[in-house]
C-alpha cells in the first residue's frame, strides 16, 4: 500500500506488523510471543538455503592453483572467522565445530541483514498481488524482528550451558556458578549463583537485542525515506517542488543505503564475535 492512501504514521505501521497466523486485529506488537510471525521464518529459511548453497556450491568446486573471484572470497572469509575463533578459544577440538558455526552465523545474519536494502515496497507489495489482499502485511527482514535474534541468542546460550557442562563437568560448573566471583564462603554461595544466572541472562538480552535493535532503526530510517516518494504529485505541488522531493529521495536513499552497508556487516560480525566470546568464557575456569 503507497504513502499516498494512508499517513505516514499508518504507513510505517502497517510495514512493521508481521505476517502471522492470525488475524491482523490480534496483533499486540513486536514484544507479543504467543504467535508465529511467518515471514520471518520464510525469509530465514530461504537466506539460509541461499547461504547453505552458495558456500555448498564453493567447496565442491574448489581446486588447487589460482582460485575464482568466489572461491577466493570464501577462502577469506574461512580464515577470517577461523584466526577470529583461535584468537577468543584455545581448545583446537572445541574449534572444529565452533568456527564453522561462526562462519554459519556471520554469512547467514549478513544476508539476512541485506534483505533490509531491497526497496520496501516492493516484496510487500507483490505478496499483496499474490494473495488478492491489499492489506496483506509483510516484513522481509527477519533480525529486524526480535524473534529471530533471540532465538539466534538463546541457541548461542544453549552452546554455553552444552560446554561448561563438556568442559567442567557438572560439578565443576556448579562449583563456579556457586563460588564465583565473590569466594567459596558458604554465606556467599546465594549471591555468587544469582549473579552468575544475572549474567546468563543479560549476555543472552544484550546479544539477541544489539542485533535486532539496530536492524530495526534502519528499517524505521528506510520506510522515513519511502515516504518522501509519497509526496510527489501531491495537490498543490510545483514542478520544482516535485523535482525537489524527488531528488531528497534518491540522495538520501542511496546514502543511508551505503551507510547501512556498514551496519549489514558490522552487526553480523559483531554476533559472530560474542558468540565466540560466550563460548570461550565457557572453557575458562574461574
Amino acid at each position: 500500500m503507497s504513502g499516498t492512501e494512508m499517513t505516514p504514521g499508518e504507513y510505517i505501521s502497517h510495514h512493521l506488523i508481521n505476517l502471522t497466523q492470525k488475524s491482523p486485529d490480534v496483533q499486540t506488537g513486536i514484544f507479543d510471543f504467543s504467535y508465529i510471525n511467518l515471514d520471518s521464518l520464510f525469509f530465514s529459511i530461504t537466506t539460509g538455503i541461499l547461504v547453505f548453497f552458495i558456500l555448498f556450491i564453493t567447496a565442491r568446486k574448489m581446486k588447487a592453483g589460482v582460485p575464482g573471484r568466489l572461491q577466493a572470497a570464501v577462502e577469506l572469509l574461512v580464515e577470517f572467522v577461523d584466526s577470529s575463533c583461535k584468537e577468543l578459544i584455545s581448545n583446537e577440538k572445541s574449534r572444529r565445530v565452533i568456527a564453522p558455526l561462526g562462519l554459519t552465523i556471520f554469512v547467514w545474519i549478513m544476508v539476512m541483514n541485506t534483505m533490509d536494502l531491497l526497496p520496501v515496497d516492493l516484496l510487500p507489495r507483490l505478496w499483496q498481488s499474490l494473495s488478492g489482499d491489499p492489506h496483506a502485511y509483510l516484513r522481509v527482514v527477519p533480525t529486524a524482528d526480535l524473534n529471530t535474534p533471540m532465538a539466534m541468542a538463546i541457541s548461542v546460550l544453549f552452546l554455553c550451558i552444552v560446554y561448561n557442562l563438556k568442559i567442567k563437568g557438572f560439578s565443576g560448573w556448579m562449583h563456579e556458578m556457586f563460588c564465583a566471583p565473590f569466594g567459596n564462603s558458604v554465606w556467599l554461595f546465594i549471591p555468587n549463583f544469582v549473579m552468575n544466572i544475572i549474567e546468563f541472562i543479560s549476555k543472552t538480552l544484550s546479544h539477541g537485542m544489539r542485533l535486532f535493535g539496530n536492524m530495526y532503526a534502519g528499517e524505521i530510517v528506510f520506510f522515513v525515506i519511502a515516504l518522501l516518494g509519497g509526496t510527489w504529485g501531491m495537490a498543490g505541488a510545483s514542478d520544482k517542488q516535485n523535482i525537489l522531493l524527488f531528488s531528497a529521495q534518491i540522495i538520501a536513499g542511496l546514502a543511508w543505503a551505503i551507510f547501512h552497508i556498514l551496519v549489514i556487516v558490522l552487526q553480523a560480525y559483531l554476533f559472530m564475535v560474542l558468540t565466540f566470546v560466550y563460548l570461550g568464557q565457557a572453557h575458562d575456569s574461574h
